[in-house]
């Protein structure tokens, strides 16, 4: 093998990536292997990576670069072809696979990220109604300031993503991954089973209040407009572009004896360890009109007005920098894998696939990106982490 490789934490990148997947377990008899395991999904990912959305894209992309993927790992008989691929993807243990991205995740970017948003999303066409099957839904993690994917679990239907976030948390606190991160989650999440999750993985949380818990707001509103402005702490910052101008300005309220009272009736919300109340007063100016907001959130952390600002900010980079990426560069929204458990596997692939083009150290867009790996190996190369002499 005529190359570098670049190490990362003690190893290479794509040293670690074919170590754990070497831990899936291959529902295959031995006797009848004729294309490893760990090899068939080194290939999807390459070809992921390579601007291939379909199996038997990234098988043809396989057959056409086999001498690069033998750069790699020996791949004695070739490359699958599509067919087999998919019936492959198809049984492959998806909550072995998702641990096994949450570890490579952890090995390969062993820095503890300061601010984790949690968020679902919805694979709008993998459904398959002959069989009465509902969309994927998956529920994510991601680390907003280095833009990584942490892990994700998938989930029936949207109104099963309470269930699956604490089992999300519980794998990614695994030795000491969340102690000290704020993880942030929209309103469904705001309650005490989640926040208790969040404080027994190590974490703080930062949780939306709106609408759906009428009572709670209210009380927020009120505490806001009772405390004396000398008795809050603010930041407000300006951002300018895309023919707008934004003013945010984060105001922190630390009285919050309030909430640690004793119920006053039945299922009254009781979060542990609440720290802060944060509103969040937002002014965009248009060209022709001008657009108010304001949110609530409640939070753990003792974070300071500007650190909690750019907290609530960068909840919102799951949507612009996670789904926003997959539906458009990935086309997740578009693909038509179905069957078994193949539509959770190929997510977990495009969650490998995002995280390595984005290591990239260039300023080309990540579709860009996506196309120059599919034209030149040695770029690919270069996003796997083996640079050649």
């Amino acid at each position: 093998m005529d190359q570098d490789i670049v190490d990362v934490g003690g190893r290479s990148r794509l040293t670690a990536l074919l170590e754990h997947f070497s831990r899936v377990e291959d529902p295959r008899d031995p006797w009848r292997v004729a294309h490893p395991l760990p090899e068939v999904i080194l290939l999807v990912v390459c070809g992921t990576i390579a601007d291939c959305d379909d199996h038997d894209a990234i098988a043809a992309w396989g057959k056409t670069h086999l001498d690069f993927l033998r750069r790699l790992s020996p791949y004695h008989h070739g490359v699958p072809g599509g067919r087999w691929l998919n019936l492959l993807m198809n049984r492959i243990d998806p909550a072995m696979f998702q641990a096994c991205f949450t570890d490579w995740v952890r090995e390969t970017w062993p820095d503890r990220p300061e601010f984790i948003a949690i968020d679902g999303k919805t694979a709008r066409r993998s459904h398959d109604r002959a069989c009465g099957t509902p969309a994927l839904h998956t529920v994510s993690a991601f680390a907003t300031s280095a833009r990584l994917v942490l892990g994700q679990e998938a989930v029936a239907d949207k109104s099963n993503e309470l269930g699956a976030i604490p089992l999300l948390l519980e794998r990614l606190a695994g030795e000491g991954g969340l102690d000290g991160a704020v993880v942030s989650i929209d309103a469904i999440a705001c309650n005490a089973t989640i926040a208790g999750a969040i404080r027994e993985a190590g974490a703080h949380y930062l949780l939306a209040v709106k609408a759906n818990q009428p009572t709670l707001r209210a009380e927020i509103e009120d505490l806001f407009e009772a405390t004396p402005a000398g008795e809050l702490e603010s930041f407000t910052d300006t951002d300018k572009g895309h023919g707008r101008i934004e003013q945010r300005t984060t105001t922190i309220a630390r009285e919050v004896d309030w909430l640690d009272g004793e119920r006053r009736f039945p299922g009254e919300l009781r979060l542990p360890d609440v720290a802060a109340i944060v509103r969040v007063r937002s002014k965009v100016e248009l060209k022709d009109r001008c657009r108010f907001d304001t949110r609530y959130f409640i939070t753990s952390t003792n974070l300071g007005a500007e650190a909690l600002a750019d907290a609530v900010r960068g909840h919102w980079g799951i949507e612009n920098q996670l789904h926003w990426v997959l539906d458009v560069t990935f086309k997740e929204d578009l693909s038509r894998i179905r069957k078994g458990h193949a539509a959770k596997n190929m997510a977990v692939v495009r969650h490998f696939a995002i995280n390595l083009v984005r290591q990239a150290k260039d300023k080309k867009s990540q579709k860009l990106r996506r196309k120059l790996a599919r034209w030149d190996t040695e770029y690919l190369a270069s996003l796997l982490g083996v640079e050649t002499r």
